[in-house]
């Protein structure tokens, strides 16, 4: 039934001269000011200009190329954006054009919400539409925030990262995981905070922790308006009123090391741990991890052999097909974004 794979990604911008025209894409049709776009520039300043996230999924692409054909599964890897080159209607057309049929597309986002899934599902369908007749027919792959391929690849990095303590630092070691903040009203058309808890203790429990905090960063948007809380730095400042003073931190919100995770917490929740006086080690996210690529595989498999859908924790496996009611968009009457939140132009 499916004769070619979809890697649907974010997108990120390749050099500096890409760095506007990437932020007005995400932004188009929202009115944003041109100087909050100049400001959001320049938080590629320190990285060259040039978004990490192309590249990490070109990683992933052949990295999961490898995978297939170890377990024989010879069908072509097809990769396209939301908002840069190559963007999902320019796989779109060469998918037609090489006469892919129905496709399966693994979405870069564990959970479910609105950005992170149905908009996929919306930009692919807008994609297929640009493409024009004979584009491929395209099916989503399942979330996989409790695949017990993406909670043991997530703890192995936490695992990684213990070993920058000391034996007398882990006994007073605070787990914390990180995700992307979303407006309340955005999470209440979504599982995703459910989601987000259950993936970290199941990584904290395979992590040796028995205690753990569930924190969010990148917020934007005006004061008013309510968004997922706490954040990141306000909670290190808790943290350290408390007496804490080690933090292992990991951003499960996230697949890959993009510039979100590096400006965010490598920089501003990294200085604002120093001058606390707090030692913290990120681990990192499970980009390319051999168990998290073969998850991927095994999603596949799924639909290509109905075999076994893994699910470990307290919720079952999510259906094969997203509902044609899930994860709505907010009210524009809660003054909420109907895309993504403003501070993804920070996510690459």
């Amino acid at each position: 039934m499916y004769d070619a794979i979809l890697i649907a990604g974010f997108g990120g911008p390749e050099g500096p001269e890409d760095v506007l025209p990437f932020l007005e894409n995400v932004t188009r049709g929202r009115n944003i000011p041109r100087e909050r776009l100049l400001e959001v520039a320049t938080h590629y300043d320190s990285f060259g200009g040039k978004s990490p996230i192309n590249d990490q999924c070109r990683e992933l692409v052949a990295a999961l190329r490898h995978e297939l054909d170890v377990h024989s599964i010879h069908l072509p890897i097809y990769w396209g954006n939301r908002n840069w080159h190559p963007f999902l209607a320019e796989a779109m057309r060469q998918m037609r054009a090489d006469g892919v049929k129905c496709a399966l597309a693994f979405v870069t986002s564990a959970y479910s919400s609105y950005s992170g899934c149905r908009q996929y599902r919306e930009n692919i369908a807008a994609a297929q539409s640009e493409a024009g007749s004979g584009a491929p027919e395209v099916h989503k792959l399942r979330l996989f925030y409790n695949h017990p391929g993406f909670i043991e690849a997530s703890a192995a990095r936490v695992h990684a990262a213990l070993g920058q303590f000391s034996d007398d630092e882990k006994r007073a070691l605070r787990f914390v995981a990180t995700a992307h903040s979303i407006p309340c009203s955005m999470a209440r058309t979504s599982d995703y905070e459910k989601q987000l808890r259950e993936t970290t203790r199941l990584v904290a429990e395979r992590a040796g922790f028995a205690d753990w905090d569930l924190v969010y960063q990148s917020r934007s948007g005006p004061a008013m308006q309510a968004w997922l809380e706490p954040d990141i730095l306000d909670h290190l400042r808790n943290l350290r009123s408390a007496g804490v003073r080690n933090v292992l931190l990991a951003p499960l919100g996230f697949l890959s090391d993009h510039l979100e995770v590096l400006h965010d917490l490598d920089t501003e929740a990294a200085a604002l741990a120093e001058a606390l006086g707090m030692k913290m080690v990120r681990a990192a996210t499970v980009g390319t991890h051999p168990t998290f690529v073969s998850m991927i595989r095994q999603l596949i498999e799924e639909r290509l052999s109905a075999s076994p859908k893994l699910a470990i924790g307290q919720f079952s496996s999510e259906d094969d097909v997203c509902l044609a009611d899930c994860c709505p968009a907010p009210q524009r009457g809660d003054k909420s974004p109907v895309s993504e939140p403003l501070s993804v132009l920070q996510r690459s």
